[in-house]
């Protein structure tokens, strides 16, 4: 009996001891693929995260809409911000200056700003946005602010660089043509003698259509033209200069210069249009020395690439005939802008 029962004892032990092993090795295997499969669901949460945000900065860049990129080293403590207002002027590109100047104005480290202009002008009220949103940084932060022109800065350009405090230019740099320049197209031939149309318009007086595009304008429309929107244009044109060449340019000597004439950087140093030639090491210096700061960091604020914009920007350039451009056509297009553009 005592042989049976160890026998059976014997017997059993190996069975218990395989069941428990299946037991052991089972609870393993639940664990390792627990395992797996949690570390496989948080991979996956992180890269959707991870696709979400670069989409996010693809589709619209940062909360600012615009990145810092550092363009001279030095302290963060202190910066120096580039502004930049390059090309042809236009209330796209005033938004632009103005949201430059907004992240200036943000970041309370930045001790004076360089508004780099490479532009030949452009629209009026472009020109004008600009020059107001310069002034009023300066007004409202107390700042110094100089204009640093690159290449060409004349008429909207020099408009809008004589907002600044000091004018730097590089020896090369055109600039000066202060002036307006008005332009229409004339379509009469083409409408008649190409096409077959005969434009009809039906007005409420005799000047309702001055200028119009459906006939070559006579004297009399031209000098209409000339007093309601050159002649204002320009006297605006020359408060602008007289009020940022104020102690250094008299009115008398602005409008001797205001002919329309381009200068280099040399003559408009003599003529006293700008305060000195140098590069923009000498516009960084020039900064330190108005704020009274030994070093700064240099930034620049600019756009994030994005589809949306970049497919923006090529719609926008597949040439289109509607109503619309040939009302921009026809349309006297009243501008401070150098007419070699």
């Amino acid at each position: 009996m005592d042989t049976e029962q160890n026998g059976n004892i014997s017997g059993a032990l190996p069975e218990q001891g395989t069941t428990m092993s299946t037991t052991v090795k089972g609870g393993g295997w639940r664990i390792f693929w627990g395992i797996v499969l949690t570390l496989s669901i948080m991979a996956n949460i992180g890269l959707l995260i991870m696709l979400m945000g670069m989409a996010a900065i693809f589709a619209t860049g940062p909360i600012s809409g615009l990145n810092e990129e550092v363009i001279r080293k030095g302290p963060r403590s202190s910066k120096i911000a580039v502004i930049n207002v390059q090309g042809v002027i236009y209330s796209e590109l005033a938004k632009d200056v103005k949201k430059q100047l907004k992240a200036a104005r943000q970041d309370k480290r930045v001790k004076g700003l360089i508004v780099r202009v490479n532009s030949p002008g452009g629209t009026i009220s472009g020109s004008d946005q600009i020059y107001k949103e310069i002034r009023k940084y300066r007004e409202e932060e107390g700042k110094p602010v100089i204009a640093f022109m690159q290449g060409v800065a004349a008429s909207g350009g020099y408009y809008t660089s004589v907002a600044c405090e000091k004018i730097i230019a590089e020896p090369t740099t055109i600039t000066g043509s202060i002036g307006v320049i008005s332009f229409y197209f004339v379509v009469q031939e083409l409408l008649e003698n190409k096409l077959g149309v005969l434009p009809v318009t039906v007005k409420s007086g005799e000047r309702k259509d001055w200028p119009s595009s459906f006939r070559k304008p006579a004297e009399e429309e031209l000098e209409y033209m000339r007093q309601k929107l050159i002649t204002p244009a320009y006297k605006r044109f020359l408060e602008i200069v007289a009020e940022g060449r104020e102690g250094t340019l008299s009115p008398d000597k602005i409008k001797e210069l205001a002919d329309g004439s381009i200068y280099g950087a040399k003559e408009a140093l003599e003529e006293k249009l700008i305060d000195k030639i140098g590069y923009l090491d000498e516009a960084i210096e020039m900064v330190k020395s108005m704020a009274k700061i030994k070093d700064a960091q240099v930034v620049e604020y600019r756009k994030p690439f994005s589809f949306a914009s970049f497919l923006s920007y090529r719609s926008q350039n597949i040439l289109t005939i509607n109503k619309e451009t040939l009302f921009e056509l026809g349309t006297p297009q009243i501008l401070y802008l150098w007419s070699v553009y």
